[in-house]
């Protein structure tokens, strides 16, 4: 059994995430922002943990990390606000980043997008451009840093079921969330996924045979 936080536990991503997660054995806190949520979040079987992450400083979101194994972050403003868009999906996010050795947390996946990185190509008028910005700031701050951390690039988010099927390292395409919930799962479990960005899609290759495949 291993602990896992999850920073974003009532995004679309977080809820079954946390269910896979709760399901297989694991414990599971997890993070988000408003309180009424906080039924969602226990119907996964997760702890529901109601924090502004947005609001915590270093010192704060270690301790809230204390006594975990690893931490997922799979948090965003949700776009439409630049300024929130920096404020979580970056500055929060490389907050966390930094918390996590205080609080004795090694294991750290982060969840970004297909193409993310300082060479995204987002023009700066672009709604899209504050948001490629920030994972590329906050995707960089994680690999430089000494944890045991993976990046994951999801294409197009859909809300399609999950196949438990993937493919990795093709094409821009599109990825139902549910399959992005299993990829963190499989990734928390499978140590050949430290260290690595692994960019991927709906696809026909059994998830935990494509992210030993794509070493």
């Amino acid at each position: 059994m291993a602990r896992i936080i999850v920073i974003g536990g009532h995004g679309k991503i977080g809820l079954r995430l946390a269910r896979i997660l709760t399901e297989r054995g694991d414990q599971v806190s997890s993070v988000f922002r408003n309180p009424d949520h906080s039924d969602d979040v226990a119907a996964t079987g997760a702890k529901p943990v109601a924090a502004d992450i947005e609001q915590l400083d270093t010192a704060a979101l270690a301790q809230l990390l204390a006594g975990h194994d690893a931490v997922v972050f799979s948090a965003g403003a949700g776009g439409g606000n630049p300024a929130r868009t920096y404020a979580v999906d970056r500055d929060a996010a490389i907050r966390v980043i930094d918390a996590a050795a205080p609080a004795g947390v090694r294991r750290f996946v982060m969840v970004s997008y297909f193409g993310a990185g300082p060479n995204h190509g987002v023009a700066i008028d672009n709604p899209f451009f504050p948001y490629a910005e920030a994972k590329a700031t906050a995707d960089a701050h994680l690999r430089a840093s000494d944890l045991d951390w993976t990046v994951l690039g999801p294409g197009r988010l859909t809300l399609e079921p999950a196949t438990g099927r993937i493919a990795v390292g093709a094409g821009k395409g599109t990825v139902a969330r549910a399959n992005v919930a299993l990829v963190v799962a499989a990734a928390l479990r499978d140590a050949s996924t430290i260290g690595r960005t692994i960019e991927f899609n709906d696809g026909d290759v059994p998830i935990t045979d494509a992210l030993v495949a794509a070493e």
